[in-house]
């Protein structure tokens, strides 16, 4: 009787260092499924607890300019989110998720359910967020999407970038949303990455 006894015990101790060893998000969310433009995808932590992050993710130093530390908040009114907040975004539609790195950076991997918008091209492109053409430029009124902007990582001005020109252009800041930590942080943290285009 005693040796079943410590037989469960050691087996109640157990269960739990196993479930340790999962990978989660957070201690109660293992994964998200975001609606995509290609249907669900489940966005979740590499469960390879030995992986590594590429090279080029790797990279501390960059030489400044252009690749300036960049601050948490790219313009007055934009508000900075971290991964939590953007993965909370994509699993309740209620934000469009804005990958404003150069075209050829997102098609080799980005965020499931982001879509491309070029951080050149942000400022023309306000039609695609609910912005009316004017003569003069853009009428951003009404009700216009909450936007999530990323790019390569905090050391990436392509985001800040985008941002300021959107606002400059008629964008309202308080309907933009900064994800400052970008793919450099989404990839130190093991987090799906997909093709742009396949999500």
């Amino acid at each position: 009787m005693r040796k079943a006894l410590m037989t469960l015990c050691a087996l109640a101790f157990a269960a739990p260092a196993l479930a340790q060893d999962e990978v989660g998000i957070t201690p109660d969310m293992m994964s998200v499924t975001v609606e995509t433009a290609n249907g669900p995808v489940e966005i979740m932590r590499n469960q390879d607890t030995s992986a590594t992050v590429g090279e080029f993710w790797q990279q501390t130093s960059r030489p400044c300019p252009n690749f300036c530390i960049q601050p948490m908040v790219p313009a007055p009114g934009v508000t900075p989110v971290g991964e939590i907040e953007v993965l909370e975004f994509l699993q309740s539609g209620d934000a469009i998720l804005v990958d404003g790195r150069i075209r050829p950076q997102y098609e080799e991997g980005t965020i499931p359910g982001a879509i491309s918008v070029p951080y050149t091209e942000a400022a023309d492109r306000l039609g695609d967020l609910g912005c009316e053409v004017d003569f003069d430029g853009w009428i951003c009124e009404g009700d216009l999407p909450n936007v999530v902007l990323f790019c390569n990582g905090p050391w990436c001005g392509q985001s800040p970038t985008a941002a300021r020109r959107m606002i400059e252009a008629g964008f309202p800041a308080e309907n933009l949303y900064y994800y400052r930590g970008g793919m450099q942080n989404w990839n130190m943290l093991g987090l799906t990455v997909m093709p742009g285009g396949a999500s």
